[in-house]
């Protein structure tokens, strides 16, 4: 195994691992900041508001990109795993 091909897995799971926290994390953040800009234009200061829209937001995102994700990393692993014995020798 060379240096170009750990470079290149190391890469795609680096770029896999991105892709994954921000389908997961950016909705939620998004969410949170619109619920912070209605909380300042009411003078709202409950904490808890925010919690369950941004809680709902991630688990419908994981619901509609679940596949997707999961399509994805085992792709990145079977790749891992079918070239194990290659880059062994």
């Amino acid at each position: 195994m060379d240096v170009v091909e750990l470079s290149k897995l190391f890469s795609d799971a680096v770029y896999l691992v991105v892709i994954m926290v921000s389908i997961l994390i950016v909705p939620g953040m998004l969410m949170g900041l619109i619920i912070s800009i209605f909380q300042a234009a009411t003078q709202i200061n409950e904490q808890t508001l925010s919690f369950l829209p941004k809680l709902i937001i991630t688990l419908l995102m994981l619901v509609f990109a679940g596949s997707f994700l999961m399509t994805s990393l085992t792709d990145l692993f079977d790749r891992l795993f079918i070239n194990i014995p290659v880059w062994i020798g």
